[in-house]
């Protein structure tokens, strides 16, 4: 496993200079699921890129990958990637900005190595568990422990209107007394954020793995906490809600939606 931080670093750099190649260019776009959770031809592109990347120098790890194009590990057992090529495709689509492929390493169930790679900005964070978190390769600070009504809180206004997944009158409260809200429309950059003192939290209730696990590694080497918004640990194998900042902030939400 020595070097394997370097390796991934590596084919996120390649990968996002093809992104940077290609995305001028015209490509198809696809609605997944609805008509923002959109795919194109570059996010599978890059995807199996990295896939072959991967498997070139590790053919026993597994991957798990947001656009399936190679199946997914059933269970945590063995080295698993996971892997989102481009995390906020309609900010990529739309804004050409604001977007980036996340990887994080789970080795037999223990997030290792978490890396976010914000394309267009060139910032690179990275984390090796027990070793700190880095953006650029320069050591990030622990985090700022700040109570609700001194954060910024990255959310979505979904979650404070009708929806079917938590009643919006127990975050409501919570946007009246933060300083602000921000969103951003890629959950592994707003963890990295976070990570690197531009936000104070995270709130969502729909997250996959491959969005979240790079920013969490980040986060708990600064002495952050993630989770769900119920409280519990994540299970990495399936859609969550994510509450993530530091250990002030964290349990201070939970007093707002634990009533």
């Amino acid at each position: 496993m020595q070097g394997i931080e370097l390796h991934a670093i590596d084919l996120m750099k390649r990968a996002g200079k093809y992104i940077r190649q290609k995305m001028d260019q015209a490509y198809h776009i696809e609605e997944k699921t609805n008509k923002s959770d959109l795919v194109t031809e570059i996010d599978q592109h890059v995807e199996d890129l990295l896939i072959k990347g991967i498997l070139d120098k590790y053919p026993d790890h597994l991957i798990y990958g947001e656009e399936g194009r190679i199946a997914r590990p059933e269970t945590l057992d063995g080295t698993i990637w996971f892997v989102d090529p481009i995390d906020g495709t309609m900010n990529f689509i739309r804004q050409k900005r604001l977007f980036a492929i996340s990887i994080a390493i789970m080795v037999e169930g223990e997030l290792r190595y978490g890396f976010v790679y914000d394309v267009m900005a060139d910032e690179m964070f990275h984390a090796i568990k027990g070793q700190g978190a880095y953006e650029n390769g320069i050591r990030l600070a622990p985090l700022v422990e700040r109570p609700v009504k001194e954060a910024i809180v990255c959310m979505n206004a979904t979650w404070v209107t009708a929806n079917r997944r938590i009643d919006p009158a127990l975050l409501a409260p919570l946007v009246r007394d933060a300083v602000g809200t921000r969103a951003v429309g890629a959950a592994s950059l707003e963890l990295a954020w976070i990570a690197a003192g531009r936000v104070d939290g995270y709130i969502t209730m729909r997250n996959m793995p491959w969005d979240y696990a790079g920013g969490q590694v980040l986060i708990e080497e600064l002495g952050g906490r993630v989770g769900t918004i119920e409280g519990d640990a994540m299970t990495f194998l399936e859609q969550t809600s994510v509450l993530a900042g530091s250990h002030v902030f964290v349990s201070d939400v939970l007093t707002y939606v634990q009533k």
